[in-house]
C-alpha cells in the first residue's frame, strides 16, 4: 500500500524567519511544523513551515499580519510513497 499526503509549506530564505513564522502560526492557533524544504524549492535556508492545506487561508492571513520577510513562497506538496514529491505554488 502506498501512502499519499498533501500539505502546504511556506519557504523562507532565513531560518530566523522560518522560526518566527512558525511561532506566529502557533500563536494564531494554527498547527504547524518546521520541516526540510523539498528540493524543488531549493533556494533558501533549507527549512520551511509545514501546514495543513485546510488552513491555507488562515496561514495567508497570519502572514499578512506578521510579515516576517524573506518569503520565497507558499507551496502545495503532494507526496506518494517513496516517489519524489510534486511541488506547486499555492
Amino acid at each position: 500500500m502506498t501512502s499519499h499526503e498533501t500539505f502546504g509549506i511556506a519557504a523562507f530564505r532565513s531560518r530566523q524567519q522560518v522560526m518566527r513564522f512558525d511561532a506566529a502560526l502557533r500563536r494564531a492557533g494554527i498547527d504547524s511544523q518546521v520541516v526540510s524544504t523539498p528540493r524543488d524549492v531549493s533556494v533558501g535556508c533549507g527549512l520551511s513551515v509545514r501546514f495543513d492545506l485546510r488552513d491555507a487561508q488562515a496561514v495567508l492571513d497570519a502572514y499578512q499580519r506578521s510579515r516576517p520577510g524573506n518569503l520565497i513562497g507558499f507551496y502545495r506538496v503532494d507526496r506518494s510513497g517513496w516517489e519524489r514529491p510534486v511541488v506547486s505554488r499555492l
